[in-house]
């Protein structure tokens, strides 16, 4: 999500170190950038909206004075792109700078709680109140140190963060800690560094020490210590040597960006299910009292968007329409009206053709809500209510983390508008959202035990002329989504259908040989799938099928299988299996010596219609 980076020197400024650190974290966030500094017991601040090269042409970045600074790179989860909510956030008296990537749950409570303690709040983030919990720590118990004072407002925060904090109550060190968010530390002959990822600080040292959740650290320019948050105890850690080049080191040590944001998917899921309830409550009232609601989106996202039509029908008795933002315009723009709703789905906010549909719906009195991964984008500004779904900068074109993270917060809304409507038993509720919780942890072990199974069938099938992506129910989006993810980067024609539509036409094109793809979740549809698996397999197809654990059924019928953990509801079957079709289409796209990261006339975003 947001990069975070600090450090002390024994010699020099702070400030170029930390701006050029921060133009190597900008690919985690370009909204906004901020840097504070400590001179002679005082703080030094700069910070504003836009990327770090414009920002930096304004305001001198480098001209902050001291040896010792912490600095931010934001992609905005909460409050707009706007200078007010850059980092660094400070208390009421100035005193404490704090930079943070993650998320704080109950920040809401925390921040009331503060509010009435007659502390001020000047941004909408959720960070703010990490600097004010600090403060009014050290206010009820002034006898604390500094760093005992962090620690015991960190023991407060509930949430994912990695933090850089710096006050003039101790001006030479810059405390850390991190729960879920990345941190790592770096070391050299001039001083400690501190940032979210390695190539940070690789241009002056290869020596990092990597920090583990739990944990708090506290850099002076003598070097550093570790310790628990829980109960102080001490840990020792030693530098390890990072021979990463530069280029390799932004990717983490992933040779792209998609494989790397393919493995993301589980930290992605997990900040999903993080969403201010707030905004989610209050997409679902509009939701509710809607007449009629059309799900409107372009590529990955219009998958999500079909997905979602059946969430939305099986779970909250909501009849809804998927439509492509290309045709709609063509297709609705005459007949929606004042009762229409439509909830637009855009991973960055400005695809084209999704603000003209929205745009068209707007000038007919329809609600807008929508759902994004940019705050601030053309798409929150003009919805009536927008949804973050909070999975941080997509590097690479084909989407991944992006389609998970909108089918996460896609099925939130539909099991809280199932609540909301009495349409579903409390246990199947309770279920449903114990199954969503556990999801991030499915989704890391289909990774790790499935990936190498996945290269072997890239290697296998890789010459194949076509692919064919076939299920029922909710998979057939899955199916559609496998397909666009071959299409993208490995440039093999693939075709999807619902497979009981298989037989009214594309199964002409069967033969010996030819690759078929099936989404098989043990659900309603089991049977009837592994009988369009028989149709297939009676023509010469070869069956690639992506099952739970345990379907011997359909394995011993499957030439090739992958396997997803068992006792995955059908609604939400989608987040799972598609992430070993995402890696499919990545490992033939090698096989075949293409660049997935770069596929041909493609771009991230599409802002042309």
């Amino acid at each position: 999500m947001c990069g975070i980076f600090g450090c002390v020197l024994k010699e020099g400024n702070a400030a170029p170190v930390i701006r050029s650190s921060l133009k190597r974290l900008e690919y985690r966030g370009y909204d906004s950038v901020g840097i504070a500094t400590i001179s002679d017991g005082k703080i030094y601040l700069k910070k504003d909206q836009g990327k770090i090269d414009d920002v930096h042409k304004i305001l001198n970045l480098d001209d902050l004075p001291g040896n010792i600074g912490i600095g931010h790179t934001r992609w905005a989860t909460h409050g707009a792109p706007l200078k007010v909510n850059s980092h660094p956030h400070a208390d009421c008296t100035g005193e404490i700078m704090v930079v943070h990537n993650g998320i704080i749950e109950n920040f809401m409570a925390l921040r009331t709680e503060l509010q009435n303690l007659d502390h001020t709040f000047v941004s909408k983030t959720d960070t703010e109140v990490i600097p004010h919990l600090i403060e009014e720590t050290l206010k009820e118990n002034p006898k604390l140190s500094f760093v005992d004072a962090v620690q015991e407002s960190l023991k407060r925060l509930e949430g994912s963060y990695a933090l850089a904090i710096i006050s003039t109550k101790e001006p030479d060190k810059i405390i850390c800690a991190r729960n879920e968010s990345p941190l790592v530390l770096g070391i050299n002959g001039n001083g400690v560094f501190c940032a979210s990822d390695i190539p940070a600080f690789l241009p002056v040292t290869n020596k990092a020490v990597m920090v583990n959740n739990g944990e708090l650290v506290i850099l002076t320019a003598q070097g550093y210590e570790i310790k628990k948050i829980r109960d102080s105890s001490p840990v020792s850690r030693e530098p390890v040597t990072i021979e990463w080049t530069a280029e390799m080191a932004v990717k983490q040590g992933y040779p792209h960006f998609m494989i790397k944001e393919i493995h993301e998917q589980p930290e992605t899921l997990r900040n999903t299910l993080r969403m201010q309830e707030h905004y989610l409550d209050l997409l679902t009232t509009f939701l509710d009292r809607a007449n009629e609601v059309f799900l409107v989106a372009c590529g990955t996202s219009y998958h999500a968007c079909l997905a979602a039509s059946y969430m939305f029908s099986k779970l909250a008795f909501l009849p809804t329409y998927p439509v492509y933002a290309s045709e709609f315009i063509e297709q609705h723009g005459k007949s929606v009206n004042i009762d229409s709703t439509i909830l637009a789905v855009s991973q960055s906010g400005e695809t084209a053709d999704t603000i003209a549909a929205v745009t068209c719906a707007q000038q007919r009195a329809a609600t807008i809500l929508s759902l994004t991964n940019v705050i601030g984008s053309t798409l929150t500004r003009i919805s009536r209510v927008y949804i973050g779904q909070q999975s941080g900068p997509e590097i690479g074109v084909a989407a991944t983390k992006t389609f998970t993270s909108q089918l996460s917060v896609l099925a939130q809304l539909a099991l809280r508008l199932a609540k909301k409507r009495g349409k579903v038993s409390q246990d199947e509720i309770d279920s449903l959202e114990e199954n969503l919780d556990k999801l991030p942890d499915i989704v890391d072990t289909v990774v790790k035990t499935q990936e190498e199974k996945v290269k072997q069938i890239a290697k296998k099938y890789k010459d194949s002329k076509v692919f064919f992506f076939l299920g029922r129910g909710i998979s057939t989006a899955t199916a559609y989504e496998g397909r666009l993810k071959l299409m993208e980067i490995a440039y093999i024609p693939s075709i999807a259908f619902p497979a009981g539509e298989s037989k009214h036409g594309p199964i002409s094109l069967v033969e010996n040989g030819f690759p078929v793809v099936f989404i098989c979740p043990k659900d309603d549809s089991h049977k009837t799938l592994i009988g369009n698996i028989m149709e297939m397999k009676a023509r010469g197809a070869s069956i690639i099928a992506v099952v739970e654990e345990g379907d011997e059924e359909i394995k011993t019928l499957a030439d090739e299988y992958v396997e997803v953990p068992k006792g995955i509801p059908s609604v939400l079957s989608p987040i799972p299996f598609a992430v070993p079709l995402q890696l499919l289409a990545y490992y033939v796209a090698l096989e075949k010596g293409y660049n997935p990261d770069m596929p041909r006339n493609l771009a991230k975003s599409v802002t042309v219609k």
